[in-house]
């Protein structure tokens, strides 16, 4: 039988509990340090270079890889590299964050020179104040004090949680002052499923359009809907506004006599319309809404504008955003 201090669910508890009250003094921590590690970031010119060893260097990767892709140019170099001639990826107009818990790692001592020897901005994250890495630092980011959640207090556990929590405060602390937006985001995430939400329903639409006038007998609508292929057909006026669009359902409800009608006759009017500017997943659920497969572009809902494009439930499936 399982004793209370040796069950998992007891042992995931105190973890978490542990690491969740490190972060919160965390938080309560900061001072100006912060505000003058994310201004001297803001200032660079050029790059962040971002090092630790072991499980510091681990959370120093996944740093850098946060950076890049909320708009602050960064890259990750491993301790040991840059002692055989990785130190040239660190350029003057280069800011360098250096990770590590004790601030004494052997391995980060040609990192921490080469900074001080090219005048290259360096900021440290530590958790001894008088280490050797935040002595030397330009800006020191001391982390409290908080017992390892692996009870023996070897095993990185909360200082990591730690270090990860500060990396993201200073991402997005950058992000938000670059006024980095989701449109910026997408374009450093073209791929996956993240990607695929934030594309624009702009970049998808078809611009050539299966259009008829409202005055033009059905047979001419049912030529435009084969010739195009969406399934529909939208119907204009005199000044090219989009005044309804014809389904199949429109087609079924109207079945005796269909062909001796006009567009106009058979049309639903005031069909719903989505901006070219919104997210291609606001059609998807608008098509969810509605039942629809389709859905024109317009600039606005109003009447008395014209259809920018169309978009097909297909286009979303294949963008990956269904």
């Amino acid at each position: 039988m399982t004793s209370s201090t040796t069950d998992p669910l007891t042992i995931a508890r105190r973890v978490i509990g542990l690491e969740a009250q490190a972060l919160g003094d965390l938080a309560a921590s900061l001072d100006d340090s912060f505000s003058k590690a994310a201004d001297l970031i803001l200032a660079a010119k050029g790059r962040v270079i971002v090092s630790g060893m072991g499980k510091s260097g681990h959370i120093a990767r996944k740093m850098a890889a946060t950076f890049a892709s909320t708009g602050t140019p960064a890259q990750f170099v491993h301790p040991a590299e840059a002692s055989h001639g990785d130190l040239g990826m660190m350029l003057q107009g280069d800011v360098v964050l250096v990770l590590s818990n004790s601030g004494e790692t052997p391995e980060l001592a040609d990192i921490v020179a080469h900074t001080r020897r090219f005048d290259i901005p360096l900021i440290g994250i530590a958790s001894r104040s008088g280490s050797t890495l935040l002595r030397a630092a330009d800006v020191a980011l001391v982390l409290p004090p908080a017992a390892e959640a692996c009870g023996t207090g070897v095993v990185p556990t909360t200082s990591t949680t730690m270090m990860l929590a500060l990396g993201d405060a200073l991402a997005v602390a950058l992000m938000e002052r670059r006024a980095f937006t989701p449109e910026h985001f997408r374009v450093f995430h073209p791929g996956g499923k993240l990607g695929a939400r934030l594309t624009k329903v702009r970049d998808l639409m078809h611009t050539d359009l299966p259009l008829i006038a409202a005055d033009r007998p059905m047979s001419e609508a049912l030529l435009a809907i084969s010739r195009y292929g969406f399934g529909v057909v939208g119907v204009t006026g005199p000044e090219g506004a989009l005044l309804g669009i014809i389904t199949d359902g429109d087609l079924r409800r109207h079945m005796d006599g269909l062909l001796s009608l006009t567009v106009a006759q058979v049309m639903t009017p005031h069909p719903r319309t989505v901006a070219p500017d919104a997210l291609a997943e606001v059609a998807l659920a608008i098509m969810n809404e509605r039942k629809i497969t389709c859905l024109f572009v317009k600039d606005a809902p109003e009447a008395g504008l014209p259809a920018l494009g169309i978009l097909h439930i297909h286009d979303l499936l294949r963008a990956g955003v269904v």
